[in-house]
């Protein structure tokens, strides 16, 4: 079995006023539709802290800072393309009063897989019946990022 490749990505805790946190949702054939916050994989030569930015516009139309990274996990897991790797993820959280995501920038991939987002409270999360990721959501919620 050849070494999987390294995947690093920036995922973006995004909270609003109400203490709601955005997820998305995808839906890819053949496989159990699953949510995970805003982020992606770093382009070749980002950090993470662009990378985080980059994503968080892409994916909502919010261009700021996302600060630095408070957070990292390591993960075995098969991408949307079907390519098994180790994730090596930093999590960074951003409050707002309040957000309209906006789709523009959406990748084919994201349309393919049916993405669609839904703010959610920290019972729901808990309570879902679809798989949210990372399973530590909500303790990575509680961890008190420094202002």
């Amino acid at each position: 079995m050849s070494e999987r490749r390294i995947r690093r990505a920036a995922r973006i805790l995004l909270s609003d006023a109400g203490e709601r946190v955005l997820l998305f949702r995808y839906d890819p054939p053949g496989r159990r539709a699953f949510w995970c916050a805003p982020g992606g994989e770093c382009d070749p030569h980002e950090d993470f802290p662009a990378a985080a930015r980059r994503e968080l516009l892409e994916e909502t139309g919010l261009d700021i800072d996302c600060g630095v990274a408070f957070a990292a996990r390591a993960d075995d897991f098969v991408t949307l393309e079907g390519e098994p790797v180790r994730s090596d993820e930093r999590f960074f959280r951003v409050r707002v009063e309040a957000h309209e995501v906006v789709h523009h920038a959406h990748t084919a991939l994201e349309v393919a897989m049916g993405m669609t987002h839904r703010w959610f409270t920290r019972a729901e999360i808990a309570a879902w019946h679809e798989p949210i990721f990372p399973e530590t959501i909500l303790d990575l919620l509680d961890f008190e990022v420094p202002a």
